[in-house]
This record gives structure tokens, sequence and C-alpha cells, in this order.
């Protein structure tokens, strides 16, 4: 492409020379595709492949609606392209362009879902077919293409495509506008950002200091009241409600010489000590979140 040329003439000149390509009878196909699989003959594979290019450009063109280049989908396309051709078999007697028709609209659908936007759309069979049938169903029973779809509409594309209402909706919802800038201004005369319109649900630093304070505290009472135990009573209690890694009562019976029963009825009675100490100090142990630690 000399210099001065733009992306649309380039676009246009490819598609006229693909369109150009002479069409393949079955015979001289299957001899092409059997020379490229059996003989790795890359002028076969070139002709194979040039042949169906306007079978590319012409599935790539039902996509442009999704607001993509046309060349990048065509690129897209002749992936699916080279796919089918190193994948396709002769033996099947099935043309090559039924074959690869598959391939081609598999890739530039994939393609339109990774850049469509920025947010994953669908991962699934059934919200892909979804994504790509939503417009067209809706089309045809009337609607308006609003964001919010009625109920009787909603049920009907359900049931059509087999994928639940709640689904319908929310692709609605998607398609019904592009992705937008968090730092786009509110409006053209104003300073304000859409970002700033977001709420934070992080805790404030005021939050933040008290819930601190809280924890401290309660490590503080936690370890006054824990004075109150035996030493055996203390390990039982700590290894048992005080550590992330729970330890059995039958691992700590074999520790202790005792029987996992017995280890149960003094952790009950541990916890009864605990309690009462912790009354005597903060009053109702449970309102000050002391309990479910223990």
């Amino acid at each position: 492409m000399t210099v001065g040329d733009t992306g649309g003439n380039a676009d246009r000149r490819f598609v006229r020379k693909a369109m150009k390509a002479p069409m393949l009878e079955a015979d001289h196909e299957l001899n092409l595709a059997r020379r490229w699989r059996e003989q790795d003959d890359e002028e076969a594979l070139h002709e194979l492949t040039t042949a169906y290019m306007r079978l590319v450009i012409s599935m790539a063109s039902k996509f442009r609606h999704y607001g993509l280049p046309l060349s990048d989908l065509v690129q897209e396309g002749n992936v699916g392209l080279m796919q089918a051709a190193a994948r396709f078999e002769p033996s099947r007697e099935v043309r090559f362009s039924t074959y690869a028709a598959w391939w081609i609209r598999s890739s530039i659908q994939d393609y339109v879902l990774r850049n469509w936007s920025i947010v994953r759309t669908g991962t699934t069979a059934a919200q892909k077919s979804l994504f790509f049938n939503l417009r067209r169903l809706r089309a045809k029973i009337d609607d308006t293409g609003d964001a919010v779809m009625t109920a009787e509409n909603r049920k009907w594309v359900s049931e059509h495509l087999g994928v639940p209402e709640r689904d319908v909706a929310a692709m609605a919802s998607r398609l019904s506008a592009s992705d937008r800038s968090l730092n786009a201004p509110l409006s053209t005369d104003a300073e304000a950002q859409w970002q700033d319109l977001l709420p934070d649900d992080a805790a404030t630093p005021d939050q933040h200091v008290e819930a601190l304070r809280d924890t401290e505290r309660r490590k503080a009472w936690i370890a006054e009241a824990l004075k109150t135990l035996n030493e055996r009573e203390t390990l039982i209690i700590c290894e048992r409600r005080l550590t992330d890694d729970t330890v059995t009562l039958e691992v700590l019976g074999k520790q202790l010489g005792i029987s996992k029963e017995r280890v149960r009825q003094i952790e009950h009675q541990a916890l009864g000590k605990l309690r009462k100490a912790l009354t005597s100090m903060v009053g109702d142990p449970e309102q000050a979140g002391l309990i479910p630690s223990l």
C-alpha cells in the first residue's frame, strides 16, 4: 500500500480481489484438499483458502453491527478458515465450504465476544447464543429494543433459546449501551466525572481505627480471662478455640494421656470459667463480640 492510501481503500481492494478468485468445482476442491492433507502442498492450500475468502468476507460482514472493524473480523475469519483447512478430512465427502463455515463463524464470534466489551460478555454456549441472537429475536416480536424488556417478551426469548429469564434481562441491559469510561465527564460543562458517583464501600479512617481498637481490647479481655484457667484448660482452649487449625479431641486426648470424652468435659468447664470471667469484666460477652471467638 502506498503512502496516502487509507485503510478503507485497502479493504475495498482486498474485497474486490477476493471476489475475483474463481469458484472451485467439487472434484478440483477435493483434489486440492487431498494434496494439502497428504502431501503438505502449500500451493494447493493457497488456492483452496483463496477461493473461499469470499465466504470469510460474507460472514464477517454480518457481524459489523457490533462496532468492530471489518478488517479485524475478516482476519479472525481467516484464522477459522486456516483451522478448517488443517482439520478437514476429504474422505468424508463433504464440501469444504460447508465444513469451513462453522470454523469461520466460531472464530469471528469468539473475537466479537473478546473485544465487544472490556467486560466478559458470554462464557457458556447458552450465553453466546443469547448474545448473538437476542437482537434478532427481539426484532422478530417487535420489541422496542429498550434495556428493560417486558415479562412476556423475556419469557418468549427464554423459552426460545433455553436460557433463564434473568439471563435474558441481564443481556438486554448489557447490549443496550456500550462501555463508558469512568473518567468521562458527567456533562459537557461540568468537571465532575462518572467515577465521582461511585460509592466507596471501604471503611473510613475513623471506622478503621475504631475496629483496630476494638480488636485490641477484645484480645486484652480474652488474655485476662485465660488467667483464670489452669495449664491444661488453657492448652485445650487455645488448641480448640483460638487457632485457625483446630485440633481434634482425639489428638488432644493422646497428647494429654486422657480420653477424648474427658477432653470435651474439660473444654466445657473451661468455657464456663471464661464466660464468668468475661461477664465480670464487660457485663455481656456476646454483645462485646467475645463469645463467638470462644
